[in-house]
């Protein structure tokens, strides 16, 4: 926009008559600073209505102070990137910037079916070019195929987000799905057009909008501040500031009005975009990392298993080393082959193996999971039912927890009452692994044990379990033992736990699948499933009873005083 405008003033310059054109001449041999007003004192103070330099109308000021802002910038900025080019595919954000525009370009032809764009008519005044936010929400579900309603609200809040629809009288940028009038933006001011506004640009935004009495372009509270926060940046500059809105102001009004009131909704929602509204997310942020590999196109991927992924395509010529490259010798090509190996030996699963063990973990789990189910009984916390803090107490595990056991030895040995049951089961069977479950109960105690303690409670579980003639000793291979003993030498709360995995998956294969085939298991299992017995039922079985024995001892009289009688 500021460098548009002063576009169309350089225009101006080309039609002034001879006198003036001499007059800019004579320009070009005053003593121009060269450092940007304001950062340094400059030899030529900044001219006023009566400082003008011999020769040049007062009139005219605002035109040559145009020109000179204007050749500035350009030094400025040919300083700031010396042979950068102005590639559109620069920024990061230019794949996401792609796809939004073909949407909204089909959202705007109404010849293939896109939303219709009208002028709506109000109190006194028309509205031109708008669309409603129902209408826009409406196309997105049926032409993108979406079937939620948030699901589209979500996808036009993140085009409006980007600034390429936003309403007309809001400062955030998000869509509803209502009434709301909405607009689209001019493709000149989308981001694709890589902008970088500076804080200049945004003061002279904001004092050409100060100039023009008018309640759509009244300045908001946090507009305000940033007006007064610039202009005391820029105390030594804000004449040229104020210079160039007023050249602007003086361009618009040349507008149609209609055409005005779109441009400088464009421009509002552009800068919207760019400076936002406190606690909206600005979205031209780029994310360090995507810069980090703009930067570096060229940098070696690494693979997922360590190798380096150079890919199919050559090397830039500017990385490609001058020198020859040396022929590897035998220590190299070593190397090499003992990397290979051990990348053979690294366990490696398929994708769908994967797929299928997180399936049937999820299908495993799913009437534990709060999310996934209706959990019985429901959460205390949610609602005021407490038979979930009843069922916590009680020493007797519900079903639940039961059948929770028998999924691995892990979920057994995490329930305290699993952990009861099982080593209840060693006890009965006199089992061997009897001494390593209470080790690995005691390594589990070591963990949660204060620092001070650790040492001398490592010391402890060592003559307990694995010195010579220790009372409980436990079987364990030499390759964990010499590890355990050597980790001892510098006792901390994991010095046991190659001795403890170890007898971990010797419970978990011998002693934990007879556990689940067990009498205890079991029955607590089906003991759990049985439904209670109705007490009703009982008392309805004792009377008929009853009634059944009354009745034989009354047929039995009246028999025996027949036979009497007769």
């Amino acid at each position: 926009m500021f460098y548009h405008d002063l576009y169309l003033l350089l225009g101006h310059v080309h039609t002034t008559p001879n006198r003036y054109r001499l007059q800019i001449q004579e320009m070009q041999r005053v003593e121009w600073p060269t450092e940007e007003m304001g950062s340094q004192p400059c030899k030529v103070q900044p001219w006023g209505a009566h400082t003008a330099p011999r020769g040049v109308d007062a009139p005219y000021i605002w035109l040559i102070r145009a020109v000179f802002l204007y050749k500035m910038a350009e030094g400025s900025r040919e300083q700031a990137a010396p042979g950068s080019t102005d590639s559109e595919e620069d920024s990061p954000n230019m794949i996401v910037y792609r796809k939004i525009e073909d949407i909204v370009t089909r959202i705007q032809d109404e010849k293939a079916g896109g939303v219709s764009i009208r002028t709506v008519k109000s109190f006194l005044s028309k509205i031109p070019s708008v669309v409603s936010g129902a209408d826009i929400v409406q196309w997105l579900m049926k032409n993108l195929n979406i079937e939620d309603p948030a699901e589209a609200i979500h996808l036009g809040s993140l085009i409006a987000a980007n600034g390429y629809i936003f309403p007309i009288s809001d400062h955030v940028l998000t869509l509803k799905d209502d009434g709301t009038l909405y607009r689209f933006q001019s493709p000149y001011f989308w981001p694709s057009n890589c902008w970088e506004p500076e804080n200049t640009d945004y003061a002279i935004y904001l004092c050409k909008r100060t100039m023009q009495n008018k309640a759509r372009l009244e300045l908001a509270d946090y507009e305000a501040e940033n007006l007064a926060r610039l202009q005391r940046a820029f105390a030594r500059k804000w004449e040229f500031i104020f210079m160039q809105a007023e050249a602007q102001v003086k361009i618009d009004r040349k507008k149609d009005k209609a055409e005005r009131k779109i441009l400088d909704s464009q421009e509002r929602a552009f800068w919207d975009v760019h400076r936002p509204v406190p606690g909206c997310v600005n979205t031209t942020e780029m994310d360090i990392r995507k810069c980090r590999r703009e930067k570096n196109p060229h940098r070696v991927k690494k693979s997922v298993y360590g190798v380096p992924d150079d890919g199919q395509s050559q090397p830039s010529p500017v990385h490609v080393s001058s020198q020859p490259a040396r022929k590897p010798t035998r220590e190299d090509v070593q190397k090499e082959i003992s990397f290979l190996n051990i990348q053979l030996d690294r366990h490696c699963m398929k994708v769908s193996k994967v797929a299928d063990s997180l399936m049937s973990y999820t299908e495993q789990f799913m009437e534990y999971d709060p999310l996934a189910s209706v959990v019985e009984p429901s959460n205390p916390w949610i609602s005021d039912d407490a038979t979930f803090w009843d069922m916590d107490a009680c020493k007797d595990p519900n079903q639940q927890r039961v059948k929770k056991w028998g999924f691995s030895l892990e979920e057994a040995l995490k329930d305290p009452a699993g952990r009861d049951m099982f080593l209840k089961f060693l006890e009965s069977e006199f089992s061997s692994e009897n001494p390593g479950k209470i080790f690995w109960l005691a390594v589990q105690d070591l963990k949660r044990r204060p620092l001070q303690e650790v040492a001398s409670r490592a010391q402890e579980i060592w003559q307990e379990f694995l010195a010579e003639g220790a009372p409980s000793s436990i079987n364990l291979d030499s390759h964990s033992y010499e590890r355990t003993s050597h980790n001892l030498k510098d006792p901390g709360r994991y010095s046991y736990e190659d001795a403890q995995e170890h007898i971990f998956k010797l419970m978990k294969s011998d002693s934990y699948a007879r556990f689940l085939r067990s009498n205890i298991y079991q029955d607590l299992l089906l003991a759990r499933k049985k439904p209670p017995a109705d007490p009703e039922q009982g008392r309805r079985t004792s009377l008929e009873k009853f009634t059944r024995s009354v009745g034989k001892s009354l047929t039995g009289k009246r028999l025996t005083g027949l036979m009497q009688s007769s």
